[in-house]
């Protein structure tokens, strides 16, 4: 973060990206709450390096099939390769596709939407994050803000930056029963 941008809260991260989980959970079936909780994670509320020089929200490295911008980062090792999208709403189609299409994380699609902590100790076996207490750090998030609330029974409308979704501005009114 530069010297003069003003750090987001975690309140002004879930205002910002709630619309953003619901509308990938109403896609891909990941829960928007598990969603959230990853992003808050592993961006810091969004204000993480890979985040705001990246819009990297979910620590996702390169991998072998990623063609795209990279940025180096240190994690695990020195000097990893990250991915690099345009807006922040890329990262959390990317983070859908991540998880949908690896065979790694193919069972937690047999999980309910709702269940927030079958999908969090499944992310942690698949080796989503090498963090041994990281499913208890998503359920400790998703219980402390109440974030299941955005896996069922949601109406929800929110303003949004015209840079940090990849749907436009009209169709930000997200219904999800």
């Amino acid at each position: 973060l530069g010297a003069t941008a003003q750090r987001i809260t975690r309140d002004q991260y879930i205002e910002q990206f709630a619309p953003v989980a619901v509308q990938e959970m109403k896609e891909y079936g990941i829960p928007a709450s598990i969603t959230l909780a990853q992003g808050i994670l592993e961006s810091g509320d969004g204000n993480s390096r890979l985040a705001q020089e990246a819009n990297n929200h979910f620590g996702i490295k390169c991998h072998d099939d990623w063609t795209g911008k990279t940025i180096k980062h240190h994690d695990d090792k020195r000097n990893e390769c990250f991915r690099v999208y345009e807006h922040a709403g890329e990262s959390y189609r990317d983070h859908s596709l991540f998880l949908s299409e690896r065979s790694r994380y193919s069972e937690l699609f047999d999980l309910k939407p709702t269940d927030y902590k079958g999908w969090a100790r499944g992310l942690k076996k698949a080796g989503y994050a090498t963090d041994p207490s990281y499913a208890n750090r998503l359920i400790d998030l998703i219980e402390r803000h109440e974030l299941y609330r955005y896996d069922t029974n949601l109406d929800l409308v929110v303003p949004m930056e015209e840079d940090s979704a990849y749907f436009d501005r009209n169709a930000l009114v997200v219904t999800y029963h």
